[in-house]
């Protein structure tokens, strides 16, 4: 058998490969992180018989997703490897040298010793899903970013519409009005007929010409100023929000069809669908690195922060928020929803409410208990979520 060790970096990579003797029979040697570098790696092993070669990366960040893609790709198998692992063999040395090829070595040797989880077909749709998830979390933070201008920019150009349309100035009856009458003058100056048949169409029948009377009236009266460039911000901003949403309408179908290939039991604990389901599974990727859920606490920024000095030590602390945003985030938002659809959870929040603790940091709590349920789920193939009792 042959063993490939690499050691992952954001520019530049280093490899090399010992056999079951343990003999250097490929020297380290540097590949950088693009085509030129990846086809230096494959040729370097073309000769080689892949069935018993076995590549070894530590589970550390993003920077080797795609070198395991293409290698997963062209045949290779491949090992993912804790740090722990390798931190362990370097700390039994007598000299505790770390250097990029020295760490080659030990990864190698690491798969020697069998101290891997293989990559599979699953481990690859996972990169890609924290690929697609990541990008549709920048693209609703865009969303709501121009959603807020929107209301800025309408509390100028028509102040009264929000009430108009019970504080909803997203519904597709809003933006289907302001698209074509952006602004209360213009709005005021439109024949009824025109705005009834608008809003009858974009309402499905819910507005008829009552509303349209009560729109133009209000329209009339308004307090807002004259500006048409306000008027062009908003039709600008409703385009951009919905070409936003076309964009999120296409990731969510490649995540679900990569989390119906997952088929993942974290789907179900109530409160997690799809999307935050997605995001978890992809943020966590390898459970393997975390050996207990405390330590998947402490990657979500969940665990509390240390604060001591001497004989003080600090009862109230906030959370760390280190680690992955992503993660938390959806965790948290999660434990907003579990409380809600199942009992148990929401036995847990109105405990700590009782024992004097505010909403946030009951939530909190429930974040945390529902933390243990997630690395079980992940962990294990099989997820029995409590009924009778707290976890």
């Amino acid at each position: 058998m042959i063993f490939i060790g690499i050691d992952i970096a954001k520019n530049s990579h280093f490899a090399s490969a010992v056999n079951s003797d343990n003999e250097v029979i490929v020297k380290p040697f540097k590949f950088t992180n693009d085509d030129k570098g990846f086809n230096l790696f494959a040729d370097t092993f073309k000769n080689f018989d892949l069935s018993n070669c076995l590549v070894g990366l530590e589970s550390t960040g993003i920077y080797g997703d795609n070198l395991t893609t293409f290698l997963f790709s062209k045949g290779f198998k491949i090992g993912r490897i804790n740090p722990i692992q390798t931190d362990s063999l370097r700390s039994s040395n007598i000299r505790k040298t770390k250097n990029d090829k020295i760490d080659t070595l030990l990864i190698a040797k690491c798969l020697m010793l069998g101290n891997y989880t293989l990559v599979t077909e699953k481990d690859i749709e996972i990169i890609k899903l924290r690929t697609i998830c990541r990008f549709k979390f920048d693209v609703k933070k865009s969303q709501s970013k121009a959603k807020v201008q929107l209301v800025t920019c309408l509390d100028i150009a028509f102040p009264e519409l929000s009430n108009f349309f019970n504080g909803n100035l997203h519904s597709k009856s809003s933006y289907a009005l302001l698209t074509k009458y952006p602004t209360a003058k213009i709005i005021a100056n439109t024949r009824i007929d025109a705005l009834t048949n608008l809003l009858y169409s974009a309402s499905k029948g819910h507005f008829k010409i009552d509303k349209a009377i009560a729109l133009k009236a209000l329209a009339k009266h308004s307090i807002a100023m004259d500006n048409p460039a306000i008027g062009k911000q908003i039709q600008m901003l409703i385009e951009q929000i919905q070409m936003l949403q076309k964009q999120i309408d296409l990731l969510d179908i490649d995540i679900t069809n990569i989390m119906e290939k997952l088929n993942s039991p974290i789907l179900s604990i109530p409160g997690i669908g799809i999307w935050l389901g997605a995001i978890i599974l992809s943020e966590i990727g390898d459970i393997t690195r975390f050996s207990s859920a405390t330590k998947l606490l402490a990657f979500a920024g969940l665990d509390p922060s240390v604060r001591q000095s001497g004989n003080f030590n600090a009862t109230n602390t906030k959370i760390s928020k280190r680690g992955s945003k992503h993660l938390r985030f959806a965790i948290n938002y999660a434990a907003e929803l579990i409380i809600w659809n199942n009992d148990t959870f929401y036995q847990y929040y109105t405990m700590k409410l009782a024992q004097g603790k505010s909403y946030l940091n009951a939530i909190g709590h429930v974040a945390h208990k529902l933390n243990r349920v997630i690395f079980k789920s992940v962990s294990y193939t099989h997820l029995t979520l409590p009924t009778n009792s707290l976890v």
